[in-house]
């Protein structure tokens, strides 16, 4: 697949070829699906955490007296059906994380940089540099390349002109390209990649 590569004043200066081996495998939604949802899954502290009846700190004395006035009988305020008392079978602290083989998670990786490929949502530069943070400057490349600003901007190596020019931008988002991961890739409408950037993809899922 060749798509155009341009420069950051939006002009078309050439093409480049993208692997097919990345860019143009069968789109397998299930995989994608079950990439997310482990990532999202792992991303989870599990620190929830709710007092049973038994953790409350309330008196132990006996509401009132068993008999003679007309309710129901009850020996502890700490019971979950009172204000105040514990919670029956509320959220207790565990674990969510979910295990997915590498080879999984790379192919839903290349499932889904082929679903951007297909619709035309992967912008290449030829580079992107800047001598200083600047968002105007990042604002000025994205509407020349007719962008809105939901874009994920992946980048080489670390870049903190780039990134903290990007930052400040509350849709868009500045990713070194050897982080690249299922939520991000899926959460953006484009995908703004330098040539050095779509080498490191290469390097890593060809």
């Amino acid at each position: 697949m060749f798509v155009p590569m341009y420069n950051v004043e939006g002009e078309e200066v050439g093409e480049i070829e993208l692997l097919p081996d990345i860019f143009e495998v069968p789109i397998n939604v299930p995989l994608m699906h079950q990439a997310l949802m482990r990532q999202l899954a792992n991303a989870r502290q599990g620190t929830h955490k709710t007092k049973s009846r038994g953790e409350v700190n309330r008196t132990k004395a006996k509401w009132y007296r068993q008999k003679g006035t007309g309710r129901a009988r009850h020996g502890s305020r700490n019971a979950n059906l009172f204000v105040g008392g514990g919670v029956a079978h509320g959220p207790r602290p565990r674990k969510y994380t979910k295990k997915m083989p590498r080879k999984m998670r790379r192919a839903a990786l290349r499932s889904a940089l082929s679903a951007k490929a297909v619709e035309n949502q992967i912008i290449v530069l030829d580079e992107l540099e800047m001598e200083a943070p600047k968002t105007s400057e990042i604002v000025a490349v994205l509407g020349n390349l007719g962008l809105g600003q939901r874009v994920l901007v992946l980048l080489p190596e670390r870049n903190e002109s780039v990134e903290k020019s990007v930052c400040n931008l509350p849709q868009a988002k500045a990713l070194r390209a050897s982080y690249l991961n299922i939520r991000d890739l899926l959460g953006y409408d484009h995908v703004l990649v330098p040539l050095g950037a779509l080498q490191v993809i290469e390097s890593i899922l060809g």
